[in-house]
């Protein structure tokens, strides 16, 4: 078979918690009370990893690391890693369970893609834990993907690795890379995606990229619209995404597009 046999889905700011704002606030708050406050930017930066490295890329950025030298008289050790990473696990699971509501659009677009016997995967950067809480809830409010792992299961080597895309093509027996559709909102995503050599989609509306709140993005004029969208299209696109799309609603017509390029003989790895 030629055509398109799974989709593996990022779980937030991609199907659920629109803007992924989950982790956001709680790694500003620890950051803030270890004396070092970090701006959103910095805290999105490496969203979409596993947040123990999330915590790491943060305090290796050059202005977090030379406030956490100022602050703390000396640099960061991997014990103040594992102790920032031990407040923000505590913190997050206290309150993840308000950010699992699906965004507009996942559980509309899962069941069309079901219907055209499509598999559905999904990896993420959060622990098992975390998606113990996660999963359930989501499930409920109408969202279940096929199958799930986390980094837990491939010795901690999460994104970028390619290591839970393989375990997705693994249990969902999906043979080839080409046949399989990496969808993320995080340019951790697109690297994992690429990295496992498989077809990656960003997508724009509710992503971390964007990091707007569902009332933010739909109070803002058309014009401011199409500024962000743009913006965070072209951050995907130069992080080597092979397409993006605005919203999950355009996934099925997608695939029908990379189905019909691999009729001609077009594989993912031609554009790395």
């Amino acid at each position: 078979m030629r055509n398109i046999q799974g989709v593996i889905f990022d779980w937030a700011g991609t199907m659920v918690d629109f803007g992924c704002f989950a982790p956001v606030q709680v790694f500003i708050d620890i950051f803030t009370e270890a004396g070092v406050v970090p701006t959103m930017e910095e805290a999105r930066a490496p969203m979409g990893m596993l947040k123990i490295d999330h915590i790491r890329a943060m305090l290796q950025g050059e202005r977090l690391g030379a406030k956490w030298q100022e602050v703390h008289g000396r640099s960061f050790t991997e014990e103040d890693v594992k102790q920032l990473y031990a407040e923000f696990e505590s913190a997050l699971l206290a309150s993840l369970a308000n950010y699992t509501t699906p965004i507009q659009g996942v559980v509309a677009t899962i069941e069309v893609l079901r219907k055209n016997g499509l598999k559905i995967g999904s990896t993420t950067g959060y622990t098992d834990n975390m998606m113990d809480i996660v999963v359930p809830h989501a499930k409920e409010k109408g969202y279940s993907p096929d199958f799930m792992v986390t980094a837990d299961a491939t010795n901690g080597y999460g994104r970028p690795y390619p290591y839970m895309i393989y375990r997705n093509m693994e249990k969902l027996s999906i043979a080839s890379c080409a046949q399989a559709v990496k969808v993320g909102d995080t340019i951790s995503d697109i690297k994992e995606g690429l990295h496992a050599g498989v077809w990656t989609v960003g997508v724009v509306v509710g992503s971390s990229e964007m990091g707007l709140t569902e009332e933010e993005y739909y109070a803002l004029s058309d014009e401011k619209k199409r500024e962000v969208k743009e913006l965070v299209t072209n951050r995907f696109l130069e992080a080597g995404a092979h397409y993006v799309i605005e919203t999950i609603n355009e996934l099925p017509q997608l695939i029908d597009t990379i189905n019909e390029v691999m009729e001609q003989g077009e594989t993912p790895y031609a554009r790395l």
